[in-house]
């Protein structure tokens, strides 16, 4: 794990990322979906990968993700939103769908609440060639991950409960990331805070972002709009007005 002089100070500010998730995309026809979100200009593409079991819902496999890589050379990023036993079983594939062309490490997600030894899950994920990263629900305490920061790039603080689209944002949760930031910076750990769920270019991503998080994932808040740059270009400036102090 590498230590960020960025993130040395409290007031120091991680630079924005808009990552799509394509839960509401045209599911039959991803491939130029993926692509338009490239020339979109988003920094990452996630993939919301439910099971049945974690989540009340079904989604993608590792196939799909792979077969959307020929279409963009932006980055993936996989939420592995799937009991122990999926997770465990079906890592590899997932880590290598979610590369980049060149075979660069793609972010995959491990989720706390599912992974009972999730130390190892994590190693694994880094092992196999992928960034390994750490989500957690609206109702986990940020305590429940504090033991794997030094093994992680990323973490996803969920603000809905995972498993559905177009949910409403979780309020709540601000604290928890004002809580995780402080941990991080007082430990001088180089990673980045990620936020989804009910995430829009209006107060919900300003107050996030003042918090202290910097990666902003957002399925419908970015594909209602008339196009996906219009999306992509109106969640990066509330974001960086936010880090400039000028919050909605």
């Amino acid at each position: 794990m590498s230590l960020s002089n960025q993130s040395s100070t409290k007031s120091g500010h991680r630079p924005v990322q808009i990552i799509p998730s394509v839960l509401p995309a045209d599911w039959a026809n991803m491939g130029q979906c993926v692509k338009d979100l490239e020339l979109a200009g988003v920094d990452r593409i996630q993939f919301d990968v439910m099971d049945g079991n974690f989540v009340p819902n079904l989604t993608f496999g590792p196939e799909m993700i792979s077969a959307c890589r020929k279409y963009c050379n932006v980055p993936f990023e996989t939420q592995l939103m799937v009991s122990q036993y999926n997770c465990e079983t079906m890592l590899e594939a997932y880590v290598n769908a979610t590369k980049g062309p060149n075979g660069e490490p793609g972010v995959v997600i491990a989720h706390v609440e599912a992974n009972v030894h999730l130390h190892r899950i994590l190693a694994k994920i880094r092992q196999l060639g992928g960034s390994p990263s750490v989500a957690m629900n609206p109702h986990t305490p940020m305590e429940m991950v504090k033991n794997v920061l030094d093994m992680v790039d990323h973490v996803l603080v969920m603000t809905v409960n995972p498993g559905f689209g177009g949910q409403a944002y979780i309020p709540t949760m601000l604290n928890k990331i004002k809580e995780l930031r402080d941990t991080i910076i007082d430990n001088n750990y180089d990673i980045d805070i990620e936020v989804d769920g009910g995430i829009k270019a209006d107060w919900t991503l300003s107050q996030c972002c003042a918090a202290g998080a910097n990666c902003f994932i957002a399925g419908s808040g970015m594909f209602a709009y008339p196009s996906l740059k219009e999306g992509c270009d109106e969640l990066r400036k509330i974001a960086l007005e936010a880090q400039a102090g000028k919050l909605l």
